[in-house]
């Protein structure tokens, strides 16, 4: 593990040199760690360090439960001592009035930058998941089970003052779709499947998901097979080749492990094709229905974190606020709790129950029958999670207020109160009636992950201390040799060279520039000497910009200097000087279709346009592998 630990010494000297401390002791304390415990230390080990710290941050002094494994020299352990000291006070473990924010960042670069390598865990790992899997599904059972019927009042009462005119808007929508197309625009119904381009439960595959071959009797019972799988209902007669299948006979999700951490895989649920292709055209029209409400889009987010991050950096410098974060979120989230909120809109929940698989075949024990609304993998996860979080999190605000919301109330918190995912944001004043809020109906608060006190907060991937952004650059992808990792030193190495590039210039973008001078160098070699430099333009502090060059190279925002580097090629149309360098470059699978498949994709209003893609019909899906091409692009 040569060259990452060579990474972690650069980054760490660089480090030192900001904050006038030596790190030559904690290099050698890593390297006996890694030599004796390998890659876990670096993994699983440092990013448990960084969870002490954070909670130190959070109570204001180091207390000696935490940093379990590591030796001490009086208040403080003597791993990474020199940063520490800038923080908490040696003899006391005390927080110390102005501790030093170069200090609190270099603590957490260094413990967690390699906690998110994306690698195989071990089996034993894999089948501790699987095993996680099915007890949280008894949980969420037991909780169904145990949970009052006053809990149950209020949580309707709630989902109707904050819901009713999001799911009212769906639902009409909805009736609207039974009733024929939009008279104002025949061409688009209220209603628009599509598929994603991942896998499905009955291994189809790119164009081939078009192809339907079965089709659910709940399905057919609110969403026809003929208005939504055939072109027209001129070709009805294919009606005789599906497979119309009963309650009882329906396919399962298939739950599958993908790379997350040394720690643990992701666990996702694939669905069926004809479920996953309905779920998309549900999921849309709810999403567009909660970003049109003046009040709860302000809420609930789905595809915007800068709010999430924006807010949470308030939090850190004015304490008012709080960060939230949820433990296995998705799989604890109840049919009975989404049935119960989507009640009183019969086409909603008509809609939501004919597209929720009910049972998952999980490797190792076998099919069993669901008690949450769908795990990661489901269309509608993500939409359905906010709500029902949201809904939970009003709750608590409520009890912590002892007086019923009003919507006039909502609205005024609609700028204090935050749901994306499994990240939330509330007053600081109602964290704990929240937390409590959110277990009494079977939510796990991971309190490693979740920030009331001090001015450390974080949510969305970003975190912030006294309105401070310390967060950090990760390594996300490395060369795996048995127990070993690598940078990659080979070009054959596609994913794993990419990645590297990236590293070095989101070092580049956060300020280690001594750091990103040494990815330099190893890149450079790495790809032959082809190595041009990019301008980026514009970064902001709250997302990386990329060049407008699809090359890899390096990034930098100084702007082109024509008088330095004369380009060797001029862009034919716009005069925009070329570079030569690696571009990746991919070939989607083979996957021809024709016939009905090929007209339904193509009548599709959501369809592929020709002129965007003329080969649409004959290739399709997800890269079966990526390679590297020598070329001149524009800079």
């Amino acid at each position: 593990m040569k060259s990452l630990m060579m990474l972690w010494r650069v980054v760490a000297d660089e480090y030192g040199d900001m904050c006038s401390v030596s790190t030559t002791r904690d290099f050698q304390t890593l390297t006996g760690r890694v030599e004796h415990e390998g890659s876990s230390f670096l993994a699983i080990t440092l990013p448990r360090f960084c969870d002490d710290f954070q909670k130190s941050l959070s109570i204001g002094r180091v207390t000696r439960d935490l940093f379990q494994g590591f030796s001490w020299q009086a208040g403080l352990p003597r791993f990474l001592g020199g940063f520490l000291e800038l923080v908490f006070d040696r003899a006391t473990g005390d927080l110390i009035d102005l501790p030093n924010i170069d200090a609190i960042h270099a603590v957490r670069q260094l413990t967690l930058l390699f906690g998110k390598i994306q690698v195989e865990p071990t089996a034993k790992r894999v089948r501790a998941s699987l095993r996680g899997f099915v007890d949280c599904e008894q949980e969420v059972k037991k909780f169904d089970a145990s949970r009052s019927d006053q809990n149950m009042a209020e949580f309707r009462r709630m989902s109707r003052l904050l819901w009713s005119e999001v799911l009212q808007r769906v639902d009409n929508d909805l009736f609207a779709e039974h009733q024929g197309p939009r008279i104002s625009d025949p061409e688009w119904p209220y209603l628009v499947p599509k598929h994603g381009p991942g896998a499905t439960a009955d291994r189809k595959t790119g164009n081939r998901k078009y192809e339907f071959a079965e089709w659910s009797q709940r399905l057919e019972a609110t969403f026809p097979y003929g208005e939504y799988a055939l072109p027209n209902w001129r070709y009805h007669n294919r009606l005789d080749r599906v497979d119309f299948l009963e309650p009882g006979m329906e396919r399962p999700v298939r739950v599958i492990t993908v790379p997350k951490t040394l720690k643990s895989p992701r666990i996702i649920a694939i669905e069926p094709s004809y479920m996953q292709y309905m779920q998309q055209g549900v999921s849309a029209m709810i999403v567009d229905s909660i970003h049109r409400d003046h009040v709860m889009g302000r809420v609930v987010g789905f595809d915007d974190q800068w709010r999430n991050n924006h807010l949470a950096a308030e939090g850190s410098l004015t304490k008012s606020l709080a960060t939230l974060d949820l433990s296995e979120a998705s799989d604890r989230v109840s049919n009975q709790l989404v049935r119960a909120m989507v009640e009183p809109w019969s086409h909603v929940s008509e809609a939501l129950d004919a597209t929720r698989s009910r049972r998952a075949d999980v490797p190792g024990h076998g099919v069993i029958r669901l008690a949450k609304f769908a795990s990661m993998g489901s269309a509608l996860t993500f939409p359905v999670e906010a709500m029902v979080f949201a809904t939970v999190v009003f709750l608590g605000i409520e009890k912590g207020s002892a007086r019923q919301l009003s919507r006039s109330d909502v609205r005024m918190l609609r700028k204090r109160v935050r749901v994306y995912g499994d990240d939330i944001i509330v007053p600081v004043e109602f964290a704990h009636d929240v937390i409590a809020s959110l277990e009494t109906f079977g939510f796990k608060v991971n309190s490693n992950k979740s920030f009331w006190t001090g001015s450390f907060r974080e949510s969305c991937g970003r975190e912030y201390y006294a309105g401070h952004d310390v967060s950090v650059v990760r390594v996300r992808s490395a060369v795996v040799h048995g127990r070993n990792w690598e940078l990659p030193s080979s070009r054959r190495f596609v994913r794993e060279t990419e990645s590297t590039v990236a590293l070095r210039n989101r070092f580049y973008l956060n300020g280690l520039w001594r750091t990103a001078a040494w990815l330099d160098e190893w890149n450079r070699t790495l790809l032959g000497g082809w190595y041009p430099t990019l301008e980026v333009t514009s970064p902001s502090q709250w997302e990386e910009k990329a060049p407008r060059s699809s090359v890899l190279g390096r990034w930098t925002v100084l702007p082109y200097r024509w008088d330095e580097n004369p380009p060797e090629v001029l862009d034919r149309d716009t005069q925009a000087p070329m570079v030569k360098g690696w571009v990746l470059q991919s070939l989607l699978p083979a996957s021809p279709v024709s016939g009905v498949g090929a007209l339904l994709k193509v009548l599709s209003p959501r369809k592929v346009e020709p002129f965007e893609d003329p080969h649409h019909l004959e290739r399709a899906g997800r890269p079966d592998a990526v390679r590297m091409k020598l070329r001149r692009t524009r800079i």
